[in-house]
């Protein structure tokens, strides 16, 4: 494995969870983070953070629903570091309920973050691979979709859309351009806290209690992708606890 000191990342949701343990573990290995979510507060302590401990670190705040905003993501990367070697598009949410239920805010909510969002970190990051002639999207995924279970039927939807698209990118590709797709199962985050539908939320804060992981396996996982060398190209990784069904 290559040694990724000094590739400059871009990180989306990285205030918190697994966003924010990817930037941490980054950096530990010497790469610069660009850090973007809603809270700005929260990525500017983030960044002291790591700058207490020797890392370098830039934000922006964002809201990827949009697209103009991924575009300050990947342009404060280039200004502040001269490059962009890695977009992580992490940031997603979850609203899990039958489908005649009929959530269709909770619908559009996920389509423009998990769906929309992904395509619009791709969209301003390309131009900037393609300037470069090298890069790497990496689209952090989920179990869901994998496996196909009532409750997350638009969830998984909008996952499964990110698997084709990335498909279709990979075969499109030169190889100038990788792309790698993470799917982790149950992390510990607070993910569930935005859940509407109580039910699931006790139903997924239940599961994380009882076999959640480390999201630090999901930044080791980044890091096994972004350390690989140019011609070798990790597609998809499945990380879930050992013990989930």
């Amino acid at each position: 494995m290559e040694d990724i000191e000094g590739k400059v990342v871009a990180i989306t949701g990285a205030s918190s969870g697994m966003g924010k343990a990817i930037a941490i573990e980054l950096t530990k290995k010497g790469a610069k983070v660009v850090l973007g979510a809603r809270r700005a507060e929260k990525l500017q302590q983030l960044v002291e953070e790591i700058e207490s401990k020797g890392g370098d670190a830039a934000f922006a705040q964002i809201d990827i629903k949009n697209k103009a905003d991924l575009v300050t993501l990947v342009n404060t990367a280039v200004e502040q570091y001269g490059k962009l070697d890695v977009i992580i598009n992490n940031a997603g949410v979850s609203q899990l309920s039958r489908i005649d239920e009929l959530d269709i805010d909770g619908w559009e909510e996920m389509i423009d973050i998990n769906l929309k969002g992904v395509l619009y970190g791709m969209a301003a990051a390309i131009p900037i691979f393609k300037q470069q002639q090298s890069g790497h999207i990496i689209n952090i995924i989920s179990t869901s979709g994998i496996k196909i279970v009532p409750m997350q039927g638009v969830y998984a939807g909008t996952k499964n859309a990110i698997r084709t698209i990335a498909e279709a990118f990979r075969q499109e590709s030169d190889g100038s351009i990788r792309i790698t797709g993470i799917s982790p199962g149950f992390v510990k985050t607070d993910f569930a806290s935005n859940i509407k539908n109580e039910e699931m939320k006790t139903v997924i804060q239940n599961g994380m209690e009882q076999m959640a992981i480390n999201p630090i396996a999901i930044a080791n996982a980044v890091i096994y992708a972004v350390s690989q060398p140019a011609d070798v190209e990790i597609g998809d990784i499945v990380i879930r606890p050992s013990k989930q069904n």
